[in-house]
C-alpha cells in the first residue's frame, strides 16, 4: 500500500509517498480503508516539531513514527 511518510521534522518538503507493507490486524482490531484525509493544526505541529514541547510525545531528535495524521472519524 502507499503511505505518506517523513524521516525528519520540517516543512511539507520532507514528506514522500512510498510503498509500505499493509498493516496486520489482530483480535479486537479492525483495518480501515482510507478514502479521504484531512490536515489540521495538530498535524502541522507534528510535522514541523514545533512548538518543541510536542517532541516529548513524537520523538526528540527525529519522529518515532514515520506516518502522519491524527484524525479519525466514522
Amino acid at each position: 500500500m502507499k503511505a505518506v511518510i517523513r524521516t525528519q521534522y520540517g516543512t511539507p518538503d520532507v514528506l514522500s509517498v512510498q510503498e509500505v507493507p499493509k498493516p496486520v490486524y489482530g483480535d479486537n482490531e479492525v483495518l480501515v480503508k482510507v478514502y479521504a484525509a484531512t490536515v489540521n493544526r495538530t498535524d502541522c505541529g507534528i510535522l514541523t516539531g514545533k512548538p518543541y514541547v510536542i517532541r516529548l510525545f513524537t520523538g526528540v531528535s527525529k519522529p518515532t513514527h514515520q506516518s502522519t495524521g491524527t484524525d479519525f472519524a466514522g
